[in-house]
């Protein structure tokens, strides 16, 4: 029941960051714009996330929304940060990745883009 009320108390976050947010360049429709991406990107995700039922991934999904929370308050942008790969894990176009390359592709991944793990669907 404890993650059950965590999670209602960051969905209202949420919607009252967007309400509250003020874009960095001061532009009113930059601020409309991101204004709208926060409860557009929060419904979505809090949708598509709630079938969850593992303590574990609840927690994993708590942790990540606490970070982008936090990452939005200190960049000034609700948009994930962009994340760097691994040198040497590119293959050439005619090549399959190996499965070493995969895992170290997949372990570089910040905890704010867990919801994207199956491509932003």
């Amino acid at each position: 029941m404890a993650h059950r009320e965590k999670v209602l108390s960051l969905y209202r976050q949420l919607f009252r960051l967007a309400r509250h947010w003020q874009s960095s360049t001061g532009v009113a429709t930059d601020t409309q714009a991101e204004r709208s991406y926060i409860r557009d990107e929060a419904s979505k995700l809090f949708r598509k996330n709630k079938q969850v039922v593992s303590k574990e991934d609840i927690e994993e999904h708590i942790r990540e929304c606490e970070t982008r929370i936090e990452l939005a308050h200190h960049y000034k942008t609700p948009y994930p940060r962009p994340t760097n790969i691994p040198q040497n894990t590119l293959a050439p176009t005619s090549r399959q990745l190996k499965k070493g390359q995969k895992r170290s592709i997949q372990q570089s991944r910040p905890v704010y883009l867990k919801s994207y793990d199956d491509a932003n669907t």
